[in-house]
């Protein structure tokens, strides 16, 4: 195809592009950089066109993939990359001293709190807790699946009733 044909099919079909580019920017400024950049690459690319083929179709594909790789390289612009070797103080959210007698008293009220579970639930709680599905639950304890489901539900709603929050 000459390259004079192809101009006249693109200026006759890019009309259409517009509130294409509108409608993936929300933003009439970025919707013209959009179009200006499709309707480059498009009279850049042309050779790349397959003359009878859908030159609208072609001209979509065109502005939806400028669009996502935008968008793709703005989300990497935003990304902070810290490369310090001390990245985990940055990120660090507790104090930089911890509190083991504190730790040491939680566990002791968390599984004190298990503890005082009703058998029922407290056996299905442990096993999960230790890591089993709720399949292999089921099996061992030879009870429905929902059955296994809903105990470890309820164990988990008297614990956190039983167990202060800090």
């Amino acid at each position: 195809m000459a390259t004079k044909e192809f101009n006249t099919m693109l200026l006759d079909n890019a009309d259409f592009l517009r509130p294409f580019a509108v409608n993936l920017t929300k933003d009439t400024e970025a919707a013209n950089d959009l179009y200006q950049e499709t309707l480059y690459k498009a009279l850049a690319n042309h050779e790349k066109y397959n003359a009878g083929t859908n030159i609208r179709a072609w001209l979509f594909t065109i502005m939806r993939n400028i669009f996502i790789n935008n968008y793709r390289r703005k989300a990497k612009q935003k990304t902070i990359f810290d490369n310090t070797p001390e990245d985990y103080l940055i990120n660090l959210k507790q104090s930089a001293v911890s509190n083991g007698a504190e730790s040491s008293l939680r566990v002791k009220e968390i599984n004190s709190a298990i503890d005082r579970l009703p058998e029922i639930f407290k056996m299905p709680f442990l096993l999960y807790m230790d890591g089993y599905k709720y399949q292999e639950i089921s099996d061992y304890l030879h009870e429905p699946l929902g059955t296994i489901k809903s105990r470890i539900h309820f164990a988990r709603k008297l614990l956190k009733e039983q167990i202060s929050r800090f």
